[in-house]
């Protein structure tokens, strides 16, 4: 599984962003997609996730309410819009995707990365 992100900018506080993953290779069975983001001096930590069975969507208590994550083609095309967002939401963000029978919204479940785009929200 390979993962390519895109859409990482710079943004004023309050704009918006709307990321995307491209993923190619091999799938078998229904799975999660993901997204993840690590500012700088922080650990990585899970942002949302969504299960391509039934777009079961799930959120981080900081995504809530702010952030949409979508998916089309069985997780092939991966989304996540970003609303209000704030100097602290500034982080590389990561597409991530699991194996058949993970849980969404566990940042365990994740096994392939992207290689990452910048956010900075100013």
């Amino acid at each position: 599984v390979q993962l390519v992100e895109s859409g990482g900018d710079s943004v004023q506080a309050g704009g918006s962003l709307r990321l995307s993953c491209a993923a190619s290779g091999y799938f078998q069975g229904i799975y999660c997609m993901g997204w993840f983001r690590q500012a700088p001096g922080k650990e990585r930590e899970w942002v949302a996730g969504i299960y391509t069975g039934d777009n079961q969507a799930y959120y981080a208590d900081s995504a809530a309410g702010r952030f949409y994550i979508s998916q089309t083609n069985a997780g092939r095309t991966t989304s996540m819009t970003m609303r209000m967002l704030a100097p602290e939401d500034t982080a590389i963000y990561y597409c991530a995707a699991s194996d058949p029978g993970a849980y969404c919204d566990r940042s365990g479940s994740y096994a392939y990365w992207g290689q990452g785009t910048q956010v900075t929200v100013s």
